[in-house]
C-alpha cells in the first residue's frame, strides 16, 4: 500500500505543480549486502553458516514455488540513475530481468554451489498469508526511453551472495 501511495502522490505532484517527476517500479532485486530478512540473501546465508558448521545441516524455507522476476542489484542502481537521466518526467517505468526464477530453482542453484549436503524442510512461519503464484514484469518502454539493459545473470548475483557471506 505504502508503493502506491508514493507512486500516486508522486504523479500528483507531477500532474499539480509540474514537478519532474519519474516514478520506477523496481520488481525483486538483490545482490551482496542484502539483508537476509530477503529470501535471496537468507538462503545463501543458511548455506554458508551449514558450511561453516555454525548450524545444522538443515535449511527452513517458505514457498518454494512461487516465481519472481529477480535482478542483480547493481544492474537496478545503474537503472535508477538512467532513469534521473533520460526518464521523461510523468512517466512510470518497471525496472525489471523480463523473466522469473522459480525460488526452488533459485535454491537449488545455491545449493549446486556449495559442496555440503543440506536437508530442506518447510516452516510454516516462512508461508507469507498471501502470496502471489508469479510476479513477471515489462520493461519494455524503460528499455526505449534510457537504452537499459540488465548486463548481470542471476547466476552471477548467487555466486556474489554466496562469497559475500563466506567473507563475513
Amino acid at each position: 500500500m505504502s508503493k502506491v501511495g508514493q507512486d500516486l502522490l508522486g504523479y500528483q505532484y507531477y500532474m499539480s505543480y509540474g514537478m519532474d517527476i519519474v516514478r520506477t517500479r523496481g520488481f525483486n532485486h538483490t545482490g551482496p549486502r542484502r539483508a537476509p530478512v530477503f529470501v535471496v540473501s537468507d538462503f545463501a546465508r543458511q548455506i554458508v553458516s551449514i558450511e561453516k558448521g555454525l548450524r545444522e545441516p538443515v535449511m527452513y524455507v517458505g514457498n518454494l514455488d512461487a516465481k519472481r522476476d529477480f535482478s542483480d542489484v547493481r544492474d537496478i542502481v545503474r537503472a535508477y540513475f538512467l532513469a534521473l537521466e533520460k526518464g521523461k518526467s510523468g512517466e512510470v517505468y518497471n525496472i525489471c530481468s523480463e523473466s522469473t526464477w522459480r525460488i526452488g530453482d533459485m535454491l537449488d542453484k545455491l545449493l549446486s554451489m556449495s559442496n555440503v549436503k543440506i536437508e530442506i524442510k518447510q516452516d510454516p512461519n516462512r508461508l507469507r498469508p498471501s502470496d502471489v503464484p508469479r510476479l513477471l514484469g515489462d520493461c519494455s518502454k524503460f528499455k526505449k526511453d534510457t537504452g537499459w539493459e540488465p548486463t548481470i545473470p542471476f547466476e552471477t548475483t548467487l555466486k556474489d551472495m554466496l562469497d559475500y557471506w563466506r567473507q563475513r
